[in-house]
């Protein structure tokens, strides 16, 4: 691993050799789901000895429809976030979608996360760099692994070697994606980690509704593939209850089924290191 993953892992069971997870909810709906996702899925983790990374978005600014929920409000949304993080002893990680944002969220979050749509973005990559912070680096739906040199170079040049890459799938037609697992060691050859986003990825966008669809079922799919070829860490949105989630449900996975996803995914990389 790399050294500030390390660093943001300290007091986590981990072993350099095997990969961590990023899961939590889409988006930070209230205060009793995300610590009831975060008590499981930590169990979980320190279980299985797998470092584990809270995710929520605060703010939600990409949606399909104008009338989709975006969150709590962005001080009650970061605030919730942090308290997890204080709660569980977890690192934490949350989107950003302006310059102006960064210096804000890097208050609450230990990660900051940069949207697949935003990923060319020089001020926002910059004034992320500049927080010092870890920067994930969702890699465009419509980019190549290899272009991705490009956003980690915009972070790198403030100084800050913290980036890690996220593969959430590439563009195929108008309302489905595709994963090209090649773009794992493409894009670890920058010297970045790279995660694969397990649930983003089967993300089904543009749909006449006005609400992105998915296909969950493939999950344990995306999943073991991405550990089988070598991921460094993978990326769940998970929920009590998908149908009911207040962003994102169609492709998230059911909280009680990550735990024995997540036990094949140790023995998957168990059986090729």
């Amino acid at each position: 691993m790399q050294n500030f993953l390390k660093e943001l892992f300290q007091g986590q069971p981990y072993d350099s050799r095997s990969f961590f997870l990023i899961a939590g909810p889409c988006v930070v709906e209230d205060e009793a789901l995300l610590m009831t996702i975060a008590e499981r899925v930590s169990g979980l983790c320190n279980a299985l000895g797998i470092p584990y990374i809270f995710k929520a978005s605060y703010r939600k600014a990409n949606r399909t429809s104008g009338t989709s929920f975006t969150g709590i409000g962005d001080e009650a949304g970061l605030d919730l976030l942090k308290k997890v993080g204080q709660a569980f002893n977890l690192p934490t990680t949350t989107d950003i979608h302006a310059a102006s944002e960064a210096s804000i969220a890097a208050q609450y979050a230990d990660i900051l996360q940069i949207p697949a749509f935003l990923c060319r973005q020089t001020d926002l990559l910059e004034a992320a760099g500049k927080t010092r912070k870890i920067v994930n680096i969702k890699k465009g739906q419509f980019v190549s692994g290899d272009a991705m040199r490009f956003a980690v170079e915009k972070v790198k040049k403030t100084g800050n070697d913290k980036v890690m890459l996220t593969e959430r799938g590439t563009t195929f037609g108008y309302q489905d994606l595709i994963v090209d697992y090649r773009n794992i060691p493409i894009m670890q050859s920058l010297g970045v980690p790279v995660v694969v986003d397990c649930t983003h990825s089967l993300q089904q966008p543009n749909q006449p509704s006005g609400v992105t669809g998915g296909n969950p079922t493939m999950i344990s799919t995306i999943a073991k593939a991405a550990i089988a070829t070598g991921a460094d860490g993978i990326f769940i949105e998970t929920h009590p209850n998908p149908s009911k989630a207040m962003s994102d449900g169609a492709n998230m996975l059911a909280l009680d089924q990550l735990e024995n996803l997540l036990k094949q995914l140790v023995r998957i990389r168990q059986s090729i290191v």
